[in-house]
């Protein structure tokens, strides 16, 4: 039997259709909304799918608002999915600080009070919503690839890393590359995971490409004048790829800071060459 959903709003876009939808999670104990963009093509059969992380402090809506995604996915005949970054409501832990608590689930699934109850991100993203997803609507679930913004970009790295048998393409914009050696990241997998770093590195995106790499190709962006150039540690990756001599391609975009026109700008290079690598 497939899980229940309430569509909160559907909308025309580039022919297809940008709906938002909400549901009762069981991974999370929560409702949680996410953003689904189906093309034309999904009226007549399934259609190979790109899900997108948003980074800290965003929702689903940053992404499905401000990428420009959707007018490069309908001409690649792609579904989005646009998930939420962490469980939210009342009951739900949180934090004074942005980059801990709602809005900054970090995609794990928290092993320490007071995050455990409720923070499953990695389970939602993975298991829960694709679950939710395919059996709802026309997407391959053998067809998919993953993305994402900072936090987002970290997520879509460690999960595909991970799970390649189940994500056949990976691309990145200014992921947290290297959390464990990070202010964005020591704090957080700290507080979600506990103090022995040990059970870190499975989140920690550098570390797994030094570890495993990633069978197909990988493509990041980052850009020069970034702001956060600090906390994400690009170099760090880029060593780890070169190093394991990963295929793909690390991008150092001279110019770009860490906002949504950064991602804006080089959505349509990601969104095509994922349909490129899903079509193999």
């Amino acid at each position: 039997m497939s899980m229940k959903y309430e569509t909160v709003s559907e909308n025309r876009s580039f022919g297809g259709t940008q709906g938002v939808y909400s549901h009762q999670s069981e991974a999370t104990g929560t409702k949680m909304t996410f953003g689904l963009f189906l093309p034309e093509e999904a009226q007549y059969g399934r259609v190979p799918v790109l899900w997108y992380l948003s980074g800290l402090t965003c929702t689903h809506e940053n992404a499905m608002t401000k990428a420009g995604a959707q007018e490069w996915a309908a001409e690649a005949g792609m579904a989005l999915v646009f998930p939420d970054t962490s469980p939210r409501g009342e009951g739900v832990a949180d934090d004074e600080a942005y980059d801990l608590g709602q809005g900054a689930g970090f995609y794990v699934d928290a092993t320490q009070d007071p995050w455990k109850p409720h923070f499953k991100m990695w389970h939602y993203v993975t298991h829960e919503l694709p679950e939710l997803v395919s059996d709802n609507f026309a997407i391959d679930r053998d067809s998919m690839g993953i993305t994402g913004h900072s936090m987002g970009g970290h997520g879509a790295l460690t999960i595909a890393m991970t799970m390649p048998e189940r994500y056949r393409s990976v691309s990145a914009f200014a992921p947290i590359a290297n959390p464990t050696d990070s202010d964005w990241g020591r704090k957080q997998l700290s507080a979600y995971l506990g103090d022995d770093d040990t059970a870190w590195a499975a989140h920690d995106s550098t570390r797994l490409m030094e570890a495993r790499g990633y069978p197909g190709e990988v493509l990041i962006d980052q850009g020069s004048s970034d702001q956060f150039l600090d906390l994400l540690k690009p170099e760090a990756m880029a060593h780890a790829m070169a190093k394991r001599r990963q295929p793909g391609q690390f991008r150092m975009q001279p110019g770009y800071d860490h906002s949504y026109f950064f991602v804006q700008t080089f959505m349509p290079d990601h969104v095509m060459w994922h349909a490129e690598q899903l079509a193999r």
